[in-house]
């Protein structure tokens, strides 16, 4: 068939009409080609093919990376935990040094103390000046009085020093109840009067002097005052 060429126009001069044709057909190819590549379509599935080994391994380094990270977290843990451990065991240790020391030190203490005071401790000769000498360190604690000089002349008198003599003829003896020991003292008088601290042997010499002077003292003022019978 052939062409006509309108007068004045060119063969490459194209009409408005024939120009929206050709865009039309553009738009149409762009869209079929975005339609193609639409999820689903073989391209997209070809294309998300190619990215899933991308995906996969920046998941598999989070991963690893998350893991390490609670590794070190457990490691700081269990670090903290054995140093913890370290320091109680270290001030329990330091503690009981030092408690064991201060128990040492007490029972040094302790012991100086009782040698310094068996060191003042008076020493009594075991017979007739050591009894009455001890029995005057009692009275005075106590609160008795009495003198050596008061104290010796009565038991020269009554038992002549001898702390197992017994009166075996008085009335007392005859009632039951005889005069014994150095300051020759009934049993139930030296009960009476028996001072704290002293033995309960009414035959104990030490005790026998410091009972009867108490009693001596309740009733004469002293067993200074005292020079017959009693």
């Amino acid at each position: 068939m052939s062409q006509y060429t309108a007068p004045g126009h060119s063969r490459n001069n194209l009409t408005k009409t024939q120009k929206f044709s050709i865009a039309g057909v553009a738009t149409l190819g762009a869209a079929a080609l975005a339609f193609s590549l639409v999820p689903g379509s073989p391209e997209a599935s070809a294309q998300a093919a190619d990215v899933s080994p991308v995906a996969f391994a920046a998941s598999s380094h989070a991963q690893q990376a998350v893991h390490a990270g609670v590794a070190k977290q457990q490691t700081n843990a269990d670090k903290q935990a054995k140093d913890a451990a370290a320091k109680a065991a270290a001030d329990k240790k330091a503690a009981d040094e030092a408690a064991a020391k201060k128990k040492a030190e007490d029972e040094r203490k302790a012991k100086e103390a009782a040698s310094r005071a068996a060191a003042r401790k008076p020493v009594y000769a075991n017979n007739l000046d050591g009894w009455i000498r001890q029995s005057l360190d009692i009275m005075k604690a106590k609160g008795i009085p009495g003198s050596y000089e008061g104290l010796h002349r009565n038991i020269l008198r009554e038992s002549s020093g001898n702390p197992n003599a017994i009166n075996g003829w008085d009335i007392n003896a005859i009632n039951g109840t005889p005069s014994i020991g150095l300051l020759q003292v009934i049993k139930p008088t030296f009960d009476a009067y028996h001072v704290e601290g002293t033995s309960t042997n009414i035959y104990d010499p030490v005790a026998n002097i410091t009972a009867a002077a108490n009693y001596a003292a309740d009733r004469y003022g002293s067993m200074d005052n005292v020079n017959g019978a009693y």
